[in-house]
């Protein structure tokens, strides 16, 4: 499975958000060039963050994204599902339905096939992991520097 780059994205304009929790909200533009980001393409995933109640957006001249909840209530299940959409993974399409199957009686797909079943198992647990992982638990293990570094470069980019 991959998911794409605005996971990763959003992930670490949480974390952002959280360390700078006192100089927000914080703009599309400042947020992108913290990390040398499109801001077109960030403000997306910014904006699917917002949907799923993750950030809140504060309009106006001085308006930007805040987290909406501590940190310690946002999973990373939580922004996985708020940009790449709550599908799974695996979708299966019973080909072995089809061709050779087609002649099979309808009782041998009276459930789910062994590869159905495992990739739903490793979703679950895909799933899990992520869900009981907070951004809170992103920031401990953050190296210690980290958000005295986003601080920094903020500070740099109000000029």
């Amino acid at each position: 499975m991959r998911m794409g780059e605005g996971v990763e994205w959003g992930l670490h304009c949480c974390l952002v958000l959280a360390w700078l929790e006192d100089e927000a909200p914080l703009s599309t533009g400042r947020l992108a060039a913290l990390f040398e980001l499109p801001p077109v393409y960030l403000k997306k995933r910014l904006q699917a963050l917002v949907r799923a109640g993750i950030l809140t957006s504060v309009p106006g001249a001085q308006g930007g994204f805040r987290l909406a909840r501590p940190p310690a209530r946002i999973t990373l299940m939580d922004v996985v599902a708020a940009v790449e959409g709550p599908d799974e993974a695996f979708r299966c399409t019973e080909i072995r339905q089809r061709g050779a199957g087609a002649e099979a009686p309808a009782r041998e797909f009276a459930h789910p096939c062994g590869v159905a079943a495992a990739m739903r198992r490793a979703e679950l647990a895909w799933r899990r992991e992520l869900a009981a992982q907070t951004v809170a638990d992103l920031m401990d293990a953050a190296p210690a520097n980290a958000p005295d570094r986003a601080r920094r470069h903020y500070e740099r980019l109000r000029g």
